[in-house]
């Protein structure tokens, strides 16, 4: 999905890390033109190169290991969906010290390196799960937005939820930072949060920051969606004929995992005679391992066994008959937005790595197209003037546009 004038526009440069399947480049769209990417993961590169391809931008390998002058110009945006396993509610609480999401540092070190070099990117844009808010009583976030300042940036979040614009239970949340100097377009700005993106665990952690970081904070403001969402029925498959159903007996084996209160759901479905379409995951509840049901026109957010999660499971009811499966590797690819284009890889568990660990693709679109895209070309006067001030010391081109 690309925003409705991204085509008419000469496309800004961007810096994409973690950047796996290359999502968050396909929700801004042709608007952007991304100069490096970088993954540590093979298989996910690989993916990469077979939907960008050649794909010369791409590095996979170590974030800590990459110099700047592996960067070849100076971007407007840097995007890094760093990894979550230890933040999430599956992980293990470790937080921004741990081995999967402390790569945040190296990262951020990259950052640093180029600002001393007068060429760090205007605009960062960092995205994570919502248990970073929380992560360590708050700290780990409040360390992070501290940074963001220290370095010269002026700092605001949102949280934004996929199911806005897709039937995908997934709220994730979004650190956008400004470099002091740049002039902040009309209308971006809030004088106050709003609690649709601002939740009050996030409003309370904002009242609690030092005071020296707390005068460079921001509400950013976007518009809500409108858009109808699609129905979980129309992403899911549920013709019955297909050989990738489970048995009666797999099935009947999940039903008597589930609670009465779980069990109440399926038989709302059954007496209603209209086809439900629902989700499962297996979750260990007091030690007794348990099948949890929605058919709320949702599906439950798409996690990665190596976060401590299992597999998500579809339920479809239509009348007495009731039958399930695991969710395709496709429908993961729907649930995130992606176009059936999309080439997945061909192993089960590749693919569903690759979407459960990445980002929702309109919501990228969205915050594109509303505040990461306003705040890039108000940036660039910032960065000819700076490229005045370095180009009597260096040849290297400092901005695509």
């Amino acid at each position: 999905m690309t925003s409705s004038y991204s085509n008419v526009l000469k496309p800004l440069g961007f810096f994409e890390f973690f950047c796996g399947g290359g999502m968050a480049r396909i929700g801004l769209g042709a608007g952007w033109k991304c100069l490096f990417s970088n993954d540590f993961d093979p298989k996910k590169g690989i993916a990469y190169k077979s939907n960008f391809a050649p794909a010369e931008e791409l590095h996979v390998g170590d974030v800590a290991k990459i110099t700047t002058s592996q960067l070849p110009t100076r971007a407007p945006l840097a995007w890094a969906s760093f990894p979550c396993q230890d933040l999430s509610l599956a992980g293990y609480g470790k937080g921004l010290a741990g081995e999967r999401s402390g790569v945040f540092w190296p990262f951020w070190r990259l950052l640093m390196s180029l600002k001393a070099e007068g060429r760090h990117p205007p605009v960062v844009a960092l995205e994570n799960v919502s248990g970073l808010i929380t992560s360590h009583g708050g700290k780990d976030l409040t360390g992070l937005i501290s940074g963001l300042v220290e370095a010269g940036y002026k700092v605001g979040t949102l949280e934004i939820d996929a199911a806005y614009f897709l039937p995908h239970s997934r709220p994730r949340l979004f650190i956008v930072a400004v470099a002091n100097g740049v002039v902040l377009p009309k209308g971006l700005v809030a004088k106050i949060p709003n609690p649709a993106w601002h939740r009050r665990k996030l409003q309370d952690l904002v009242e609690e920051l030092p005071e020296a970081v707390r005068k460079n904070w921001i509400w950013w403001k976007i518009p809500m969606p409108t858009a109808d969402v699609p129905n979980l029925s129309e992403l899911i498959e549920h013709d019955f004929s297909d050989s990738t159903w489970d048995s009666l007996a797999v099935t009947e084996k999940l039903l008597r995992m589930m609670t009465p209160g779980n069990l109440a759901k399926v038989a709302a479905a059954r007496e209603s005679g209209v086809l439900h379409v629902g989700t499962i995951y297996k979750r260990t509840r007091t030690g007794v391992q348990r099948a949890e049901v929605r058919f709320d026109g949702l599906s439950g957010c798409l996690r990665t066994p190596a976060g401590g999660s299992s597999r998500q499971i579809v339920m479809v009811v239509k009348g007495n008959e009731v039958r399930s499966r695991l969710i395709s590797a496709r429908e993961t690819a729907r649930l995130m937005g992606l176009p059936e284009s999309y080439t997945l890889p061909g192993k089960y568990n590749d693919a569903y790595h690759l979407t459960g660990d990445g980002v929702v693709v309109p919501v990228v679109n969205w915050l594109g197209q509303h505040l990461l895209r306003p705040l890039a070309l108000s940036a660039q006067h910032l960065i000819e003037e700076d490229a005045g001030k370095l180009a009597t010391n260096s040849s290297r081109p400092l901005f695509h546009a």
